[in-house]
């Protein structure tokens, strides 16, 4: 590989691996952060204009991380469009334009005060896990019942997913958002998400292995709420248990929501619970003690 172009826009630097045109950027505002360390093909930005601050997530620029086609990345970004909209809902970061840009694609988001609970650029594993200003470590410092809440609020959004028929795809630990400030948790990335009925064409899907269920590994396998079931329970797992480790000593929550997490992730697809919103039923009841 060549020797990486710098670029710098305002006091922000960053590198690529060819020169990209990001004029157009700074006709938007002031760029205060870069997130280009990702291996989607996408490059995403902060930016200030006055009090207004926006996240902007640009496709064709040729990113360190990814080994792929930019116009394929570009094409993706596209694709997402329609799920934003049809997904439209208060847990997820809202999208407020988007517009071709220098020979690629460019999405504006509304900026959420934030943190990303995988920042793998600054806090990679295992510092992720033990360092106490990783937002994941100090996550999980929090009473359980905070991580209750915020779970129930990325339960009850995949609920309303499935109800207006698609499907959660490369939904992981870092799709999520939490400010420390006012408690509130976001989703920042469905860009994957999917149509009913999806089937998996790839063998291994996009996704982070920790969450995905078998069928998110086998060819021609239907990927749908049942799959999502695991995945939620994964994420269980993730933010109140053991991640990969399901044994019930790492488990932070009580025996009754253990074992709806538990049942959410049998590998066999006939043994978890039949949809999404009898999944978050038996989640809620055995919360509140019913």
């Amino acid at each position: 590989m060549r020797n990486p172009i710098t670029i710098k826009l305002n006091n922000i630097s960053f590198q690529l691996k060819e020169l990209q045109n990001f004029d157009w950027l700074t006709r938007l505002g002031t760029v205060f952060c870069v997130f280009d360390q990702q291996d989607s093909g996408n490059i995403s930005f902060g930016i200030q204009n006055g009090t207004t601050k926006r996240f902007v997530k640009f496709a064709g620029a040729s990113t360190l991380e990814y080994s792929g086609d930019p116009q394929e990345a570009i094409e993706r970004l596209k694709q997402a469009i329609p799920v934003y909209e049809a997904l439209n809902h208060p847990r997820i970061i809202k999208l407020v334009d988007h517009f071709e840009a220098a020979g690629g694609y460019a999405l504006v988001f509304e900026w959420f005060e934030g943190e990303c609970l995988h920042p793998h650029w600054s806090f990679p594993p295992p510092a992720k896990y033990n360092d106490p200003n990783s937002p994941f470590y100090r996550y999980r410092q929090l009473p359980v019942e905070q991580r209750l809440l915020s779970l129930n609020s990325i339960f009850s959004f995949h609920v309303d997913v499935e109800a207006r028929g698609y499907v959660a795809v490369d939904f992981y630990d870092g799709s999520i958002l939490y400010d420390f400030n006012s408690h509130t948790t976001m989703i920042c990335d469905i860009d994957y998400y999917q149509q009913k009925p999806f089937i998996n064409t790839m063998g291994r899907l996009w996704g982070s292995s920790r969450f995905m269920s078998p069928e998110e590994f086998e060819l021609g396998a239907s990927i749908d709420g049942v799959t999502n079931i695991f995945n939620m329970g994964a994420i269980a797992f993730g933010l109140i248990g053991g991640e990969l480790d399901h044994a019930y000593s790492k488990w932070e929550a009580g025996k009754a929501l253990y074992d709806v997490a538990l049942k959410a992730t049998e590998p066999k697809r006939n043994e978890r619970y039949t949809s999404m919103a009898d999944f978050y039923k038996y989640w809620m009841e055995a919360q509140n003690g019913g």
